[in-house]
């Protein structure tokens, strides 16, 4: 092939690259939801979880923006300008938040927007940004309400972003329904105590909008990762329950001695200390075992079987009454009925219902508690527990004489 062959070949190649690089520019977004997850916490699992969640939620809405997650404080700080420079404009987004309905008309917003959430402060869980901020907003305050163009034009300058971009769930739980006019109600957001946020299968019935956010993730990405530890911990439990019910009469037969024998101070406060010990062991341990994104139902359904098989080894050890023990855990479901119940009228009756519930409840735990306690002074008192080291048990004589 000759140098004028060589020469229309590189030619084309050029072209051809070239009008790629121009059909990729065109169709370039010129716009991004963007979000921060941030790396070295005791709860980078949970945030990665509800990071997931809110972008296949943003993607499903077929949002006309990028989705753009700075998912490590590792990144240099030039490949993050790298990434955001190409952008008109970008909504910076927390991961706590659900996202109702499609929000490009964001973009329409001038160099800086936000929600007031607090009367004086300005939320950062959801604001548009143009450029780089690089400055403070004293002022935005007093700017006027944004209100997206019909005719789709970008606005400059700041605004205040409707309360309906940023829906505390605070405000819900007051009348447990929405009632915001003002703007779109498109985004709900949840910056209450770190330890009820949403994805947290303790979060509910607690806090009822916690299983909105759970049927987002279960409609967008799953439980996956958790199901099969899930499975392993109810096996589990089941075997426990089973083996305590076979192993009941030997366990029996290992603690009880009638004999007389001394009473030791010592050793019966001892008991009881270890009793109750075991007692409240029986009722945390199958918390922290959970993964902590599971979805509620199946969490605390989780968690009363792994009450329920960790009390019967306390049962069946301490030969202690099943229902004063499991009194607690019947009190528990009963207040999740109580705070799952859907017809109340506003937060305020359903508050009532439950500090009424509890003013209820209380006199039958101490109760129970009490029971518990007057179980184990009868079996001291029967001395089924520790016979005298170095004493042999020999049967009395009227029984070898039969």
């Amino acid at each position: 092939m000759d140098g004028a062959g060589r020469l229309w070949i590189l030619v084309t190649l050029l072209l051809t690259l070239a009008g790629a690089a121009a059909a990729a520019a065109t169709t370039r977004r010129r716009h991004a939801y963007a979000a921060m997850m941030y790396m070295g916490t005791p709860r980078d699992y949970e945030f990665y979880v509800a990071m997931r969640v809110m972008m296949r939620s943003l993607a499903k809405l077929n949002v006309d923006a990028d989705l753009v997650v700075i998912a490590s404080v590792d990144v240099p700080v030039r490949w993050v300008q790298t990434f955001l420079v190409s952008y008109d404009r970008v909504v910076m987004l927390d991961s706590d938040n659900i996202f109702l309905q499609r929000t490009d008309e964001l973009f329409q917003c001038g160099q800086f927007c936000a929600v007031f959430i607090n009367p004086c402060i300005f939320h950062t869980g959801l604001f548009v940004l143009q450029g780089f901020l690089a400055s403070y907003f004293p002022d935005l305050l007093g700017q006027p309400l944004f209100h997206p163009p019909t005719n789709g034009t970008k606005l400059d300058g700041t605004y205040r972003l409707p309360l309906g971009y940023q829906m505390d769930a605070s405000y819900y739980y007051l009348k447990l329904r929405w009632s915001i006019p003002c703007g779109p109600n498109s985004v709900i957001t949840f910056p209450s105590a770190p330890w009820l946020k949403p994805w947290y299968w303790w979060s509910w019935p607690v806090l009822p909008l916690g299983l909105s956010w759970h049927e987002q993730r279960r409609k967008n990405l799953g439980y996956g990762s958790e199901v099969p530890v899930l499975l392993i911990q109810a096996i589990m439990y089941a075997g426990i329950i089973a083996v305590t019910r076979m192993a009941r009469p030997s366990l029996s037969k290992l603690c009880y001695n009638r004999r007389p024998e001394k009473s030791i101070m010592i050793l019966h406060a001892m008991l009881k200390v270890a009793a109750m010990w075991s007692i409240f062991a029986a009722y945390t341990v199958p918390f922290f075992l959970i993964p902590r994104t599971v979805h509620p139902l199946l969490g605390w359904s989780l968690y009363m079987l792994g009450v329920a098989s960790l009390s019967s080894i306390v049962i069946n050890i301490f030969l202690l009454p099943p229902l004063p023990v499991l009194t607690v855990l019947l009190g528990i479901l009963g207040s999740l009925l109580v705070m799952a119940f859907p017809w109340y009228s506003d937060g305020v009756v359903r508050a009532l219902a439950v500090f009424a519930y509890a003013f209820c409840c209380a006199p039958v735990a101490w109760a129970s508690l009490m029971k518990v306690s007057s179980s184990l002074q009868n079996l001291l008192e029967r001395e089924a527990f520790f016979p005298r080291l170095g004493e042999s048990t020999q049967m009395p004589e009227f029984n070898k004489l039969y």
